[in-house]
Formats: C-alpha cells, structure tokens, sequence
C-alpha cells in the first residue's frame, strides 16, 4: 500500500441566492480562496487530482488556484459523504486527490476518514483539511496532516 492522499476543501464564502447551484463567491470569498490558492501552490502534493462540485462557488474557489480539474456531480449540495468517496475511490486512491465541495459533506467525508464513523463535524467556509492514509506498523492507519483556515494565512 503507498500513502494516500485526501485532501478537502470548503468552497470560501458565497453570495445568497434563490439558485443554489449558480450561487457567487463574495469579495471575501475571492480573498479565502486565493489565500489557500497561495498555500496550496507551495505545498499540494505532486500529481494531485483535483475534484470539484459543479456549484459555481466552488468552482471558483478552486479557480482561484487552478484550472485544471474535473467536475464531480456527485460532490454537489447536499451529497452523501459515502457517495463522495465512492465516486472517488477511496480509500483505494490511485493518486493524492483534493475535493472542493460544501458543508455537511464535506464534515461527513472527515468524521469517516479520520474517526470510521458517521457524524456532522463542521468544516469552517475555505478551510482545507488534509488526511494521509497509510501502513504503519502492519495496520493501515489515517493521519490528519493539515487544518488550514484562510483567516489565519496571511
């Protein structure tokens, strides 16, 4: 088994609006994702496959850093976490893989990665956390390597 990589970031901060999927990044939401953008730039692992919910304030949380990505549908609002990791093929991974998607998924996809059990656990608007699975001591074990909230990079 090689180490694998998951890595899950909330969309930063989005206007209201009656049409959930076509919702915009605020100004301050521009500036979350482009202090991630500016940390991920440095840090991603190599060969990162980038995953996105097809709401357009997650695409342009990701825009913020990338263009290269693929959409996920079934990373959209309101996603079963399991169907998420399903759709990606965790914990099988064949490369390190970022999602950019939405509270509770997101939450969701966290509690089962790190704790193996369903919960709500809160995810802060484009903070990115970062999981590393791997074999330790002849057991598989998962690792939080990174929390990261925007308000706190400069």
């Amino acid at each position: 088994m090689t180490h694998m990589d998951l890595l899950l970031w909330r969309h930063a901060e989005a206007q209201d609006g009656q049409d959930d999927l076509a919702r915009p990044l605020t100004e301050h939401g521009h500036r979350q994702a482009k202090r991630i953008a500016r940390w991920l730039e440095r840090h991603a692992p190599e060969d990162l496959r980038r995953c996105c919910s097809p709401a357009r304030r997650a695409r342009q949380t990701l825009e913020a850093w990338t263009q290269d990505y693929e959409l996920l549908p079934e990373a959209a609002p309101g996603a079963a976490p399991l169907a998420v990791l399903a759709a990606i093929g965790w914990p099988e991974l064949e490369r390190p893989t970022l999602i950019v998607g939405h509270q509770p998924t997101l939450g969701g996809i966290a509690a089962l990665v790190l704790a193996g059990q369903h919960s709500t656990w809160s995810i802060r608007r484009s903070a990115l956390w970062w999981f590393k699975r791997r074999q330790r001591h002849g057991h598989v074990e998962t690792v939080l390597r990174v929390v990261l909230d925007p308000e706190l990079l400069d």
